[in-house]
């Protein structure tokens, strides 16, 4: 492989900063050194892993089939990792992510235990110059930022927060060492896809379970299962044609839409495929049919099957209905993958609080404190999200050449080229971010092509004499407005989801992730980069 020509890095500690180990810095640190780039990395955790170090909480899997959710850039890599089930556990996938750092020697690269807190651009000498939280400081020429889109948890603002004199946990930092639930009565707040998750775990062993609800969210069974050798052999076989679909289709996988209207398909066929569809499991029963995120009348078809699913599962008729959203499209916000949640309400010991009907007021030395009364606990466990796509990226202090901070600049909502630069932000990366696929597509995969794509820029300018490149507000704004676009087009902007950032008060309510598709957004980028990398603006 023919490497780039890095400049001489002077006063620099290295050519490139990576933030983050998890899928995407681990791939960023790979490629970087691969170029023959000096490279550092900066976690705060102990080891990799990046979301599946720190989510730990029991029951947590991907919602993506494991042979997908998977490094494509090494054939010797995925043919020698054998996945053991359909859906993908935390450990397992832990495990990967520490095969892939010790099997490329990964970690030498990073400083853990550590983050980045604030960075400003040296225009005179082209580089980043970065302050640690430990107290060091760090000179690079590039950062790639690959923290994630959803690794910034948010702490509910409820009074007497602090009161309660039980155990806390919160799902997204997960103690490492077993927690016990055996005869404890047991409070989890939120039903996201974490609550979803942990709660019927929980159940089969607390005395008592009570899941406190604001939003229900349509969940479909992961109907996980081991995959068997001769499944694995046609697997590999495969791969090269899997891989190449994936890169080519709107999540990144290999799943296809039916390409009919769903109109020409008689009524007993559409049954069947939406019951097909709800076996496959999870978030693909999003993308059954051909215009079900952008037509209201198809939309209601696979949400009355859905509910009648639910319906069918939960015994008790009133408990189904607070069960089942009635204020968003299905799949406007993100389907929920489970394993026996709506089962999970048909238990003796098992309460659901409907925090819409009956609101909590405070949480006190005992428990939580609703309008109707008080719930006793012994543990309180709260799985409440992330301030999705921008949270992490603004809690660092980024500074640009003109002195204005990252958070200053999207105060209006994030404004990108491609989600992956911002203008007046040179040399700075952000993988996965607001403006690209991210958490609507197959996040490893997104992360190798936003990290071949950053890259290439990198090399682009390197090879031209350059140790700068940002993007031009003009382009950065016109993609902007194409994003925005595309989701207005749809239904997902009628849901007060995360992709909003309706979960955060005083976030600016904007569409964050670019919706057009991962093979069309893929299009769009080698457009650009076959242009001359044309909204890109190079300097020294």
């Amino acid at each position: 492989m023919t490497e780039s020509r890095v400049p001489d890095s002077g006063s620099l500690d290295c050519s490139v900063l990576v933030v983050g180990a998890g899928f995407a810095g681990l791939y960023a640190v790979y490629a970087a050194r691969r170029l023959g780039h000096s490279v550092i990395g900066i976690e705060a955790g102990e080891d990799v892993g990046g979301t599946w170090y720190w989510n730990r909480y029991p029951g947590a899997r991907c919602d993506v089939e494991s042979v997908d959710y998977s490094y494509s850039f090494d054939a010797d890599l995925q043919r020698d990792w054998r996945w053991t089930e359909r859906y993908a556990t935390q450990p397992e996938i832990l495990a990967y992510a520490r095969h892939v750092a010790d099997r490329f020697k990964l970690r030498r690269h990073y400083l853990f235990k550590e983050r980045v807190t604030a960075a400003s651009f040296d225009e005179a000498d082209a580089a980043w110059a970065v302050q640690l939280a430990g107290g060091g400081s760090l000179r690079a020429r590039w950062i790639i930022f690959a923290a994630g889109s959803l690794s910034t948890p948010i702490r509910p603002d409820i009074p007497g927060i602090d009161n309660f004199t039980g155990e806390t946990l919160f799902t997204a930092r997960w103690p490492n060492e077993p927690v016990c639930f055996e005869g404890k009565r047991v409070g989890v707040i939120g039903t996201g896809a974490s609550g979803i998750q942990c709660t019927p775990i929980i159940a089969r062993s607390a005395a008592k379970l009570t899941v406190f609800q604001r939003s229900p969210n349509y969940s479909v069974p992961a109907f996980n299962r081991t995959i068997p050798d001769d499944e694995w052999a046609q697997i590999q076989a495969s791969y090269p044609e899997r891989r190449q679909k994936s890169f080519a289709s709107g999540g990144g996988s290999p799943h296809e839409i039916d390409p009919r209207e769903v109109w020409d398909i008689d009524g007993a066929e559409r049954e069947a495929l939406l019951e097909n569809g709800w076996k496959k499991g999870g978030v693909l029963f999003a993308k059954i049919f051909q215009k079900q995120t952008t037509d209201e009348s198809v939309n209601a078809l696979a949400r009355d099957f859905a509910e009648k699913k639910i319906r069918a599962i939960v015994c008790d008729k009133s408990l189904a209905d607070d069960l089942i959203p009635t204020d968003h499209p299905i799949g406007t916000k993100r389907i929920c993958t489970d394993s026996g949640y709506f089962e999970t309400f048909n238990r003796d010991n098992v309460e659901l609080v409907n925090l819409r009907r009956d609101p909590i007021k405070a949480i006190t030395e005992s428990g939580v404190q609703t309008e109707s009364g008080t719930h006793d606990l012994d543990m309180l466990i709260f799985a409440t999200g992330f301030d999705a796509m921008t949270g992490t990226i603004t809690r660092v202090d980024f500074r640009g050449p003109g002195g204005q901070s990252m958070a200053e600049a999207w105060a209006d909502g994030p404004r990108t080229m491609l989600g992956m630069m911002v203008p007046g932000f040179p040399n700075l990366f952000n993988i996965t971010g607001p403006g690209s696929p991210s958490v609507l597509a197959n996040m490893i995969l997104g992360a190798e092509q936003h990290v071949d794509f950053a890259l290439g820029l990198v090399t682009r300018a390197e090879q031209g004499g350059h140790t700068m490149v940002e993007p031009r507000r003009d382009a950065a704004d016109a993609w902007t407005a194409h994003v925005d676009a595309i989701a207005r087009g749809t239904l997902f902007t009628q849901a007060k989801s995360w992709y909003m950032g309706a979960n955060v008060e005083g976030k600016k309510r904007t569409f964050m992730p670019y919706i057009g598709g991962f093979g069309a957004y893929i299009r769009e980028c080698e457009a650009i980069r076959s242009a001359g990398y044309k909204g890109f603006v190079f300097s020294s």
